[in-house]
Formats: C-alpha cells, structure tokens, sequence
C-alpha cells in the first residue's frame, strides 16, 4: 500500500495530459494570431521567434492522440469525434487564413486543417494493431493513408509521426528522434517548395522534448479541457478569421490560399 501511495505521489509531479494541451492551445493561439496580424513570411527575429513557439503545438497533439489511441475506451467513437471534428475545422481553417473551402483550387498545400491528418494518424494506429493483416498491407495502408493526408496542415508529417511516437512509446528518445526524422522530410519541401527561412522554423517542433519528458502519464483534474479543445480549435480560427478580414481584406495569410 505505501509503495502505491508512492507511485501515485510520484505521478503527481511533470505535467498532465490536460496542462499539456492548454500549453499547446497558448502557443497555437499565439502561432495563428501571428500568421493573421502579420501575413505571409516575415523575417523579423520576433515574428519568427512567435512563430518558433508555435511549434510546441503539432508535436503536443500528435503526442496526445498517441495517447488517446492507448487509453481509449471506444476508439470508434474516438474516431468519429475526429472526423466530425475535421469537417467542422476546415471551414474554420480555411475562413481564418484565407483559402478557398474547396480544395486545391490554389495548391495541394494546407487545404484543410491538421484535425484531418490527426483523425488519419488513428485510423493508422488500427491498421498497424490489426492482427488479421499481413506485415505487406499494413505498410501499403501506411503509403495510402500518408496521400490521403498529405493535403492537410503539417501534411503526411502529422501521420508518420503519430505513428512514430505509438510505436516507441516507451523510449522517449526514440519518440523525439524518429518525429523529428519526418519533420525534417517536412522541412526540406518547404525549403525548396514555399520558404527556406520558414523551413527551418519547421525543426522548432524539438522544444516540445521537455514537455514530454515531464509528462507524468495522468489527464489531470481540468476534465472540462476534452471538450474545451473541440470548440476552442473552430472559434479561435473564426476569430483569426475576422482578424484577417479586418485588417488586410480578403487575402491570403499562409501558402494554400
């Protein structure tokens, strides 16, 4: 009994699962705001730094849905909440940066938001659990599932490392090297694609190691943050949205639109 008062007193310290996220809703609020008020790729130090701080975000959710996948108690439901929740987000997404709503009447990139590789990212943790597929067809679903995602933000990137971090979940190190392997991929298209500057804003996702490293494996007592993410995500954007309109009209603010 004292050894499991112990654990449990021991697990009380780092952060949770729900601190984890708002420190991620903080730095996507201050990443998208930036993006709206500034447009475009500006090389001021501290536009990039507001930016660089915008990385914690993508690593915080992969590592979170990782999470959610190995806790769930119904990951159909979980699933489809996903889903849902990347159709109400694309509009959302699209309305706040200035991108059409159907897709690729600009560009492959950015044509709807990270919520629709993230739901993907699950689908692929099914596939790869599923015992009654051969080794052969998990890794054809991986190619088909990473094209399918590829359009939305963070691309196929968001998938491989959802995958990754499930996969290595008990080394860190390991979770950190192999996310940060794809991010790196991600990194090289938007140097010869998009921005080469912006490029290397993209490795910023290696400031979320300490986050990770302090994660004490519980939810925490904000029970209200599940949901509170679900409609923060779609407002915060119709926000940035009418920021957007607001100050620069109808442009665009990131490559997509």
């Amino acid at each position: 009994m004292q050894n499991e008062q112990k654990v449990e007193s021991l697990n009380t310290k780092g952060f949770t699962g729900n601190q984890l996220k708002l420190f991620a809703i903080i730095a996507m609020t201050i990443d998208h705001l930036t993006c709206v008020i500034w447009p475009g790729y500006n090389y001021d130090w501290w536009i990039i730094l507001l930016h660089i701080i915008g990385r914690l975000t993508a690593p915080t959710m992969w590592f979170m849905c990782a999470q959610g996948y190995a806790h769930t108690r119904n990951v159909k439901k979980y699933i489809a909440r996903l889903f849902l929740f990347a159709f109400i987000s694309h509009f959302a997404y699209n309305f706040a940066f200035g991108i059409p709503f159907v897709p690729f009447r600009t560009t492959v990139f950015n044509q709807t938001s990270v919520i629709w590789a993230l739901a993907w990212g699950i689908v692929l943790l099914c596939i790869l659990d599923a015992d009654f597929l051969k080794s052969w067809q998990k890794t054809a679903f991986v190619f088909v599932i990473t094209a399918i995602a590829f359009p939305a933000d963070w691309s196929s990137i968001a998938v491989l490392a959802i995958m990754e971090i499930y996969i290595h979940r008990e080394n860190l190190t390991k979770q950190i090297l192999h996310m940060e392997k794809w991010v790196l991929l991600y990194a090289l298209v938007w140097f010869f694609c998009i921005d080469k500057v912006y490029a290397f804003i993209q490795l910023g996702v290696i400031i979320v190691w300490p986050f990770m490293k302090n994660y004490n494996g519980q939810r925490g007592k904000m029970r209200f943050m599940k949901w509170f993410f679900y409609i923060y995500y779609p407002a915060h954007l119709v926000v940035c949205g009418l920021i957007r309109l607001y100050l620069h009209g109808n442009i665009s603010a990131i490559v997509g639109g």
